[in-house]
C-alpha cells in the first residue's frame, strides 16, 4: 500500500537550494519505498519575479492572500495523507495557523528546518515587512509536530526546548551527479565561492585575504564567484559568473580552491556547510571558517583547512596556491567524508526512519 506524503514548501520545485538538497532529491528514493509524493509550494515563476523586489505592496498583499488559498485548500486534503513535511514554514507570515491546523489531520506532521530561521533573517527587497515575522513561530511549530529534521547539532539544540522527537538529518549531496575531478595542477590557480545575494555579505568577509593573495601571487592566481546577481571586486579583478542550476557543477569544476568564510555568529553557526559540501563532493581542497557545523565537517590538514583570521587564511590559501600534491589529498580525503556522512546515499535510511518515527508517534502529542 501506497504511504501517501504532503510536502509542503515556500517555492516551486528546483527554485531553492534547501528544498532540492533537503527533500527534492531524496524523492526517487521515497518513491521506491512506495511513497506517493504531492508537492504544494506557494509561489510560482511569476510570483517570485515580483515577491522578492522592492515596493510591489499592494501586488505582495495579493500574492499573500493567493498563498493563504492555497494553503487553506491543503488543510482540507490533509487528512488524504499519510505523513506531512512542513519546509521551514507553510506561509510567510509571522502566526502558525496552517501548521496548528495540520496538526489536527490525520496525518504525521514532520517539520524541517536548515537555518536559525527563528532569529528571521529578511531579504533586503523586504525589510519593510519584516512586522509580519514573528521569532516564536520556530518554536511553535515544532511543539506542533510529531518528529522535527533539522540539518545540524546547532539547530537540534533549539528544537529540543520543543520537541524531545528530533532528528538531525544533514543537507547532502547527489555524488552519482557531483563526481571526482581531484585536483589539476593549472595556472592560475581559480579560488572560488558559490552562494545567493543574500549570503554575498559572507564571501565579502574574505576580500581582505583575497586582496592580499592577489598581492601575493598577481597573475598566478585568479577568483571565481558564481551567484545570482551581477558582482564585481575591482581589487581582484573579478566579475562574477551568473549562477545556473543547469551549469553549476561545470562552473564549480573550474575552481581549483573552494572557500567558505563565515562570520562567527548565532544565525552562521544554523548554517549547513553546503558550500563546502558542494567543493568536498567533487574534490575541491576547501577552506571554511571554523563556525558551526563546519567544524564537524573539516578536520583541519586531513579532509581541508579551517581558518579564522586574516593572516590564517593568507596561510591556508598560500599553502594550497603552492602545492598541488596538497590540493590532491585533501581533496580525495574531502571525497571520502561526503561519501561517508553527507551524500543522498548516506541519509536515505536516517530520513526514511524520520518519517516512519512521526508515523508511529501520531496520536500522542496532539
Amino acid at each position: 500500500m501506497k504511504h501517501r506524503l504532503l510536502y509542503i514548501a515556500p517555492h516551486r520545485p528546483g527554485r531553492s537550494p534547501g528544498q532540492r538538497f533537503r527533500f527534492e532529491q531524496f524523492m526517487q528514493f521515497l518513491e521506491s519505498e512506495d511513497f506517493e509524493i504531492t508537492y504544494s509550494f506557494l509561489l510560482n515563476e511569476w510570483d517570485d519575479r515580483k515577491f522578492y523586489k522592492r515596493g510591489n505592496y499592494l501586488l505582495k498583499c495579493w500574492i499573500a492572500f493567493k498563498c493563504v488559498i492555497i494553503r487553506l485548500l491543503d488543510v482540507l486534503r490533509a487528512s488524504r495523507f499519510d505523513y506531512i513535511i512542513v519546509y521551514r514554514e507553510a506561509h510567510f507570515w509571522g502566526w502558525a495557523i496552517f501548521e496548528t491546523l495540520l496538526s489536527k489531520s490525520r496525518a504525521a506532521l514532520l517539520f524541517d528546518f536548515d537555518d536559525a530561521i527563528w532569529l528571521n533573517d529578511i531579504s533586503e527587497s523586504n525589510k519593510n515587512l519584516s512586522w509580519l515575522k514573528s521569532s516564536a513561530k520556530t518554536a511553535k511549530i515544532a511543539q506542533l509536530a510529531n518528529v522535527v529534521m533539522v540539518g545540524n547539532s546547532f539547530l537540534a539544540d533549539y528544537a529540543r526546548q520543543s520537541n524531545q522527537n528530533v532528528v538531525i538529518v544533514p543537507t547532502v549531496i547527489d555524488t552519482t551527479l557531483y563526481k571526482y575531478r581531484g585536483a589539476v595542477d593549472s595556472t592560475p590557480v581559480t579560488i572560488g565561492w558559490i552562494g545567493s545575494t543574500t549570503t554575498l555579505k559572507h564571501f565579502q568577509n574574505a576580500i581582505p585575504a583575497l586582496t592580499a593573495i592577489k598581492e601575493k601571487y598577481g597573475n598566478k592566481v585568479n577568483f571565481k564567484v558564481i551567484v545570482d546577481v551581477d558582482y564585481s571586486v575591482d581589487e581582484l579583478e573579478l566579475k562574477s559568473t551568473k549562477w545556473n542550476k543547469d551549469t553549476e557543477i561545470e562552473e564549480l569544476n573550474k575552481v581549483d580552491i573552494g572557500i567558505m568564510p563565515l562570520p562567527d555568529d548565532r544565525w552562521s553557526c544554523g548554517k549547513c556547510g553546503f558550500k563546502g559540501i558542494q567543493y568536498m563532493a567533487l574534490g575541491i581542497a576547501t577552506v571554511m571558517s571554523p563556525v558551526g557545523v563546519n567544524t564537524d565537517i573539516i578536520e583541519h590538514g586531513i579532509n581541508g583547512f579551517l581558518a579564522s583570521t586574516d593572516n590564517e587564511w593568507v596561510d591556508c590559501l598560500s599553502q594550497l596556491i603552492e602545492s598541488v600534491e596538497l590540493r590532491q589529498r585533501l581533496g580525495e580525503a574531502a571525497r571520502k567524508t561526503i561519501d561517508e556522512r553527507y551524500s543522498v546515499r548516506s541519509q536515505e535510511g536516517n530520513l526514511l526512519n524520520a518519517i516512519l518515527l512521526a508515523g508511529k508517534l501520531k496520536g500522542t502529542r496532539n
